[in-house]
């Protein structure tokens, strides 16, 4: 009997094992998904599929819908990453589909469909990248170095991943594109002209002026002749 309680403990913790393994979120490398996507038939670690495509698939420096993009290893990132393109946008702009890049909700392991690539190589060579980066929801300050392009015989598969265990796809939000606003004209509406169009044809009006009767001036005071004496001046101040 007791040799019966660690084999139902053993029984317990697998079973406890089993649930926390099925709740916890998937965690999908980029091997896989870019294999899917492109119809590449390459298998191994990331940092080896420029190698291994060698003389079973062509490669180059210009991206192409459904090639993978080849990152060599660089810094954190021992391993390399691989990513299918799924759009070409202009010279130095592409759009790739990969996983296990950016982290979403704290989660590493998920999908992300046409998220922004651009060329920053002086050349224009595609020799070293900057990819979108979900946490700061623009593209990552990293210039990422790439080996190349590598070429698929096959049709891209750009469908939703059919997986053991769902995955969680993120997708980069369109640009925004401002409206356009109309040209200001400088001359004016027709409804400001037609609100104004009865000041050009007014009569002026006339000043009308009301004659009125000339008063007479008033008579010139008469100065008094000074007084030739000192009474006569005493006498004219009280007058």
């Amino acid at each position: 009997m007791a040799g019966s309680v660690p084999a139902l403990a053993d029984s317990v913790q697998a079973q406890s094992r089993t649930s926390q393994s099925r709740e916890l979120a998937p965690y999908l490398q980029c091997v896989p998904y870019a294999r899917q996507q492109s119809g590449i038939a390459i298998y191994g670690d990331a940092h080896t599929w420029w190698e291994q495509a060698k003389g079973r698939f062509d490669r180059g420096r210009k991206p192409r819908v459904g090639a993978v993009m080849a990152f060599q290893p660089h810094r954190n990132m021992q391993l390399g990453h691989v990513a299918a393109v799924s759009k070409i946008i202009d010279s130095r702009t592409v759009l790739l589909r990969h996983a296990n890049w950016s982290p979403i909700n704290g989660r590493r392991g998920q999908i992300e469909n046409d998220v922004r690539a651009i060329d920053v190589s002086p050349n224009n060579d595609w020799s070293s990248v900057r990819v979108w980066y979900d946490p700061i929801k623009k593209l990552g300050k990293t210039a990422w170095p790439i080996h190349g392009f590598i070429y698929s015989d096959k049709s891209p598969n750009f469908q939703t991943p059919q997986f053991d265990r769902p995955v969680r796809i993120a997708k980069a939000p369109a640009a925004r594109v401002e409206p356009k606003q109309p040209p200001v004209s400088r001359a004016p509406s027709r409804r400001f002209t037609s609100a104004f169009a009865d000041l050009g044809t007014t009569t002026p009006r006339r000043t009308v002026r009301h004659n009125v009767a000339a008063r007479p001036a008033p008579a010139p005071r008469r100065s008094r002749p000074a007084a030739r004496d000192q009474v006569s001046r005493a006498v004219s101040l009280y007058d």
